[in-house]
């Protein structure tokens, strides 16, 4: 899973990604500008897997990750074509999910030149780039494949993808994003290579001062009404995320905080996402892995490796919760909880799968 960072300059993007990912890249409001995107790999904190380790006491444990991107920030109004380089859009596209960081933080400095913090402004101010970035994409390839068309060197694929693509043009000239504009599987299809930013499911971090987290519920429910919303205290975060795990409880006990920074995206990404966990287990790994609600026993062969889902024949099922239960694999066989189940079969959460498979 990936999950690009992006929003305004001196928003507190690099804040939340330490938070998030315990990196330590410097966040002072006199930064400068960095010419590449800070990347870093963190684990899915997942008790299930813990539990399946103590239990089958594999050489190796894998659990799912999420890999986070913080790219620059960028100046609202900007005289500029793109919003990202050449490369950081590159990058961007390959993001399964966008989150947008929003400044929430009063800073003397920062509301001197960009006025105080406005999230809602901001939101607006975001998402308009994003569609901007969008229509040059879809405005450019229609360029192309008119100058197709006019040398009769057009498909009959290509003629659908300029229907498709003026549909997009047409909504996002106002200012709706292609994710809202109801396109069919047929268009979707059609328009899958081009990966466009307002398609991608899309997430907002409140970036909070400590005095006033938590203290934003109007904001939230606001900013609901059209993204899923999590509020972290960014700075505060930040250096929790460099401090051992007990005296960080302590500190999160006092700011009334659940769970983690990472462990409250991960939570979001999942849901934003439609994500569910399924394992594999044995005396070599106990592994989990992420696939799409809804997705079938051939899907998450695949997602284990191609060979498995093209060869394919069933796959031995049962459920993590059943096996807390009962103890061991051998009791849920006797108690018929032990399950071969075909390539339709809808995998749930939390299953754990066996595939069996002509090599």
């Amino acid at each position: 899973m990936r999950i690009g960072l992006i929003g305004l300059e001196k928003s507190g993007k690099t804040t939340i990604f330490n938070a998030l990912t315990g990196s330590d890249i410097e966040t002072n409001a006199f930064a400068s500008s960095r010419p590449e995107p800070n990347i870093a790999v963190v684990q899915v904190t997942d008790p299930r897997v813990e539990k399946l380790t103590e239990m089958y006491k594999p050489k190796k444990t894998a659990y799912a990750t999420i890999e986070c991107m913080d790219f620059v920030g960028f100046a609202s109004g900007e005289d500029k074509k793109q919003i990202f380089s050449a490369s950081e859009l590159a990058l961007v596209k390959n993001a399964d999910a966008l989150g947008l960081v929003l400044r929430n933080f009063s800073h003397d400095m920062l509301d001197g030149i960009m006025g105080p913090a406005d999230p809602s402004r901001d939101k607006e101010t975001i998402v308009t780039e994003l569609v901007l970035s969008d229509l040059i994409m879809a405005e450019t390839r229609l360029e192309r494949i008119d100058h197709f068309i006019k040398r009769g060197a057009a498909t009959p694929d290509m003629e659908l993808e300029k229907k498709a693509l003026v549909k997009i043009c047409e909504g996002l000239e106002k200012n709706v994003m292609i994710s809202a504009l109801g396109l069919s599987n047929d268009e979707l299809k059609l328009l899958r290579g081009f990966r466009f930013l307002t398609e991608k499911p899309i997430m907002v971090i409140l970036n909070s001062d400590e005095n006033s987290f938590s203290l934003n519920a109007d904001l939230v429910t606001g900013l609901e009404k059209d993204f899923r919303t999590v509020e972290f205290a960014g700075k505060f975060e930040m250096e929790l995320s460099t401090l051992e795990a007990d005296e960080a409880a302590a500190f999160m006990e006092d700011m009334n905080i659940k769970a983690s920074a990472k462990d409250r995206l991960s939570m979001l990404a999942y849901e934003v996402l439609g994500y569910i966990t399924f394992f594999t287990v044995g005396s070599d790994e106990v592994r989990a892995w992420t696939i799409q609600k809804g997705d079938t026993a051939v899907d998450a062969a695949g997602a284990i490796h191609s060979d498995l889902a093209r060869g394919f024949i069933r796959a031995e099922c049962f459920s993590y919760t059943d096996l807390i239960e009962i103890g061991s694999e051998k009791g849920l066989r006797d108690k018929g909880l032990f399950r071969l189940e075909g390539k339709n079969y809808i995998v749930q959460d939390g299953d754990i799968l066996s595939i069996r498979f002509n090599a």
